[in-house]
This record gives structure tokens, C-alpha cells and sequence, in this order.
């Protein structure tokens, strides 16, 4: 187990690392073999283990609902049709009560970011030594590295968060034009004679959406991914300790269930909200 060989602190930082590809200070393009590389690095690094797991939680989403879909019947429905019908209906219930406008694409983008959002954090209960063990020193030896929770990363939660808000700033502009987008930020709430004040507040409302879209996601599944692998050092201390450890893991998970489902909930109902406020022209 890597806390045997590891310190605390090492072990800690060692699974909060990301895989980092970029570029040395050398010139070259490699990955990072320790958290001080991974950081001189700087912004044009990608963190290799983020972007591949959320795209195989995307691809695995999408081949999921493709299957039920295909094995759709109107007969007794098959358990994976279950699940799909009652995924759907379960988003289309959010996107009524919360949505008051017409637009075809809110509902699927709710049920993607849904679903998404679920798999993505729902890979914080795979114990957190497994696949870096098997990936990693100790097993094929291929990454150093490897975290598994995207949601745990600020660039994958601000990149959906970003997404979002540009859907929100295309369709402030498309429904309101430019002057009714541009009257709301400077003349709401308190008219053409604070306009200034109007600016900042409105201003600071606007940013406040993908900040606490991000934010709170990446809060909530980094502490608890914290709290793993705190639990994970116990396995190396005695065996009344780790046996203890075995319990507030298992305690700790069944909890985080509930976690990882609440904030996916979170994410998109905030998505459907800040989409309908969009819509909603003010005279």
C-alpha cells in the first residue's frame, strides 16, 4: 500500500496530484513525475486523468441510454428501460416545475448534465488506492499519477460551469437583443439614475452563476474525496485502527451516496433556473 512508503503528507499529495502533460522548463512536452513539475507547468497543462475519465463517464452515459433505447418495448420493460424511463422522467419533472419558457434543448442538456455530473462523482467511491495502485508503481506501472474523481479538478467543474454560461449569454442576448440584455445589467433594480451601481450589482450577479455552479460542486467532492483518503491512512496504522477505518469507510460511502446524487441535483437544477432567468424578458 502506498502509505507504507509514503509519509502522510506525501501520500496525501501524491493522490491529490493530477496526471499533468505539458511542457518542461526545458522545452520538452512530458508528463509530470511529481507535483512541483506538474506546477511549473503552468496553464497550458492537461490534466490527462480529468479530461480521460470524464470522456469515458460521457461515452459510457451515451452507450448506456443508446442501449435502452434500442431494447425499448412497450412490454415488460427490460430493468436497464427502468432506469432510463425513470432517469427521464425524474428530469423532465425538474425542467417543468423550474422551466417556464419553450426550449427544446434545456430538457436533454438537464438529463445529460444530470447523469454526467452523477458518474463523474460517483467514481468517489472507488477506493482510492485501487486504480492508482493498479496503473500505477505497484501494478502495470504505466501513470504516477492518477485521480479519478473529475469533479475533484476546478478546470472540469469551471469548464461546465463556462458552458453553462455561455448558453446563459446566448440566450440573454437572443430573446432580449443586445439593448434589453445590455438595459437589464445597467438599468435593473433601481433605474437609469443609478445606472453605475445597477452595473456592479447586476454585473456581479451574472459572474456569481458559473463561479457558484463550479464552486460548490468542486467543494463538496474534493472534501469528501479528503476524507478517503484521510480514512485510507488508517489501513497503516494497527489493526484495531484499520478495522476501525473499514467501518467509517463504509459509513463514510453510504453517506456519500447521498453527496454525490445531492450535488448532481444541485448542478442541474441551478442550470435549469439560470436558463429560465434568461428567458424571462423584464419591461
Amino acid at each position: 500500500m502506498a502509505s507504507e512508503t509514503l509519509t502522510t503528507s506525501e501520500y496525501i499529495r501524491h493522490h491529490l496530484t493530477n496526471l499533468t502533460f505539458g511542457r518542461l522548463p526545458d522545452g520538452g512536452w512530458a508528463f509530470a513525475h511529481n507535483a512541483d513539475e506538474a506546477a511549473s507547468m503552468g496553464f497550458w497543462a492537461f490534466h490527462v486523468d480529468t479530461l480521460g475519465w470524464s470522456a469515458a463517464l460521457g461515452v459510457f452515459f451515451v452507450l448506456l441510454f443508446r442501449q435502452a433505447a434500442k431494447g425499448a418495448t412497450a412490454g415488460v420493460p427490460s430493468g436497464i428501460q427502468n432506469f432510463a424511463e425513470s432517469v427521464i422522467e425524474f428530469v423532465d419533472s425538474s425542467v417543468r416545475s423550474s422551466f417556464s419558457s419553450r426550449n427544446p434543448l434545456v430538457a436533454p442538456l438537464a438529463l445529460t448534465i444530470f447523469l454526467w455530473v452523477f458518474l463523474m462523482n460517483l467514481m468517489d467511491l472507488v477506493p482510492v488506492d485501487w486504480i492508482p495502485w493498479v496503473l500505477g508503481d505497484h501494478g502495470l506501472g504505466i501513470f504516477h499519477f492518477m485521480k479519478v474523481v473529475p469533479t475533484t479538478d476546478p478546470n472540469a467543474t469551471f469548464g461546465m460551469a463556462f458552458g453553462v454560461f455561455f448558453l446563459i449569454l446566448f440566450y440573454s442576448i437572443k430573446i432580449k437583443g443586445v439593448g434589453g440584455f445590455a438595459a437589464e445589467l445597467t438599468l435593473q433594480p433601481l433605474g437609469k439614475w443609478f445606472l453605475p451601481f445597477n452595473f456592479v450589482l447586476e454585473g456581479v450577479g451574472l459572474i456569481a452563476k458559473p463561479v457558484s455552479l463550479s464552486l460548490r460542486l468542486f467543494g463538496n467532492m474534493y472534501a469528501g474525496e479528503m476524507i478517503f483518503i484521510l480514512i485510507a491512512l488508517m489501513y497503516g496504522a494497527s489493526i484495531a485502527v484499520g478495522t476501525f477505518g473499514v467501518l467509517l469507510q463504509l459509513g463514510w460511502a453510504i453517506f456519500h451516496i447521498l453527496i454525490i446524487t445531492l450535488q448532481a441535483f444541485i448542478f442541474m437544477t441551478l442550470t435549469i433556473v439560470y436558463l429560465d432567468m434568461a428567458h424571462q424578458e423584464h419591461h
